[in-house]
């Protein structure tokens, strides 16, 4: 499975340590152009090839992504993309995915 990281250069860096290629951004629109090149992909006999598997991003990056991202998960196609947290740690108004299901079935232990 192939990964590609996009955020920021300290964990571009990180990642690239342990192998998985990466675009460090530092605003929206560079975020937005770099998205759009690696979910484009290339299309090969007519068939659509994502460039990648899986599409990890900091959480500011997909908050600076926006509609672009949440219109491109709501595709179903590839590659997904996960969410995680920036350099200086989660964002303190964002819930977790845990958080998350719990208020969804309603069930708080």
């Amino acid at each position: 499975m192939e990964f590609y990281f996009i955020g920021d250069e300290e964990l571009v860096t990180a990642f690239r340590f342990i192998g998985i290629e990466g675009m460090a951004v530092k605003d929206a629109n560079e975020a937005v152009e770099v998205f759009k090149d690696i979910t484009e992909g290339a299309e090969v006999s007519g068939v659509y090839e994502p460039r990648c598997q899986v599409l990890i991003l900091t959480e500011e990056t997909a908050e600076w992504l926006g509609d672009h991202m949440i219109n491109w998960q709501i595709s179903g196609r590839y590659p997904l993309i996960v969410e995680i947290p920036g350099i200086s740690g989660r964002h303190i108004d964002r819930k977790t995915l845990v958080d998350l299901i719990r208020e969804a079935i309603g069930i708080h232990v």
